[in-house]
């Protein structure tokens, strides 16, 4: 029988703290004023290549941060590889790949997956939500809302897209948006009809479901608000009840539940539903520990959420730390 290893949680009174001050999808958290601490003049000159493993979702707003990152550290080759957050992780616990910098769509894959061998803290940072993708092209795109979009995807002819579970923080979060569906409507079965019928088609992450989207191959894809932005994207707002966006709901989220690909072959990880969290940590098998605490000391800086947000992708501040007490001393300033 598999083994199960058990979802760990940021209890559920630091998720309300920091997610109701979150407006997704309406307008952005203010930054703080310029007295609050920001990378402005580096004290070290660094140089080198700084490999930098991260969520698909992230690659829009990682670009905008790494931009202005270089403009004080122009020395440093940031060499950023984008893949499901589950697979980013895996290059390195399990290829062995050097990196300097995770980014997770999921804060809670990290200590389970790199906890105590690969991490031992990580750094919330980011929110977001689940919409609905389509284009000009898609079949019904005229009708589609909030009201009706489950029904729209399993009528003839309809095909929608989604990214793999076990790679993909999406992908399971997709899974447990027509989960909680079935409760939201009160119609039960939208889960089991859209799982696997003939529309249904998995990609490795939900980023490479948008040029199937564009090119037409598909009607519809589940993404994140942030994806659907940058790519600008038509989309239809799912209830907040459903989109995985707001602490208020958080008790109705958890009761869905997928499992995904666990450490080690024939163990599963139990995902609960909760609010979209993104978490960010360095390897400590990284060769030049300082020059990835200056990246990510930039990225929680004024400057580096500006840049982010800019992308439309909504920053968390202050950050949230699993542990303050083994954060790099550099980043202790940005955290509560």
């Amino acid at each position: 029988m598999q083994s199960r290893i058990k979802a760990k949680f940021i209890p559920g009174l630091i998720i309300l703290l920091i997610a109701a001050s979150l407006v997704l999808g309406c307008s952005t958290p203010a930054i703080p004023p310029a007295s609050s601490p920001s990378t402005s003049t580096p004290d070290v000159e660094f140089s080198g290549k700084l490999p930098v493993f991260i969520a698909g979702s992230l690659t829009v707003p990682f670009a905008a941060v790494t931009k202005e990152y270089n403009k004080i550290y122009p020395n440093v080759e940031v060499l950023t590889e984008a893949a499901g957050s589950a697979t980013t992780i895996r290059k390195v616990t399990e290829l062995h790949k050097e990196c300097g910098v995770i980014g997770s769509a999921d804060y809670k894959i990290v200590p389970q997956l790199m906890f105590p061998d690969y991490a031992d803290w990580y750094i919330i940072f980011a929110a977001n939500q689940m919409v609905l993708c389509f284009t000009d092209k898609s079949k019904y795109g005229d009708e589609i809302n909030a009201d009706n979009w489950y029904q729209v995807l399993q009528r003839e002819g309809v095909t929608y897209g989604r990214s793999d579970p076990d790679q993909d923080p999406c992908g399971y979060r997709t899974l447990m948006v027509w989960q909680l569906a079935d409760k939201y409507y009160d119609v039960p079965g939208i889960h089991d009809k859209l799982y696997g019928a003939t529309g249904d088609t998995m990609r490795a992450k939900s980023v490479d479901l948008i040029a199937l989207l564009e090119s037409g191959d598909l009607d519809y894809a589940f993404e994140y608000d942030s994806v659907a932005k940058q790519h600008n994207l038509k989309y239809v707002s799912l209830p907040a009840k459903i989109n995985l966006s707001s602490a208020e709901f958080e008790s109705f989220y958890a009761q869905a539940k997928v499992s995904i690909k666990g450490a080690k072959p024939g163990e599963t990880i139990d995902l609960v539903g909760e609010p979209i969290l993104y978490a960010v940590t360095i390897p400590t098998n990284f060769s030049d520990q300082q020059m990835a605490i200056s990246w990510v000391d930039f990225l929680l800086s004024d400057k580096g959420v500006a840049a982010m947000e800019s992308t439309g992708q909504s920053a968390i501040k202050p950050a949230i730390a699993s542990d303050p007490t083994k954060l790099p001393e550099a980043l202790k300033k940005y955290v509560k």
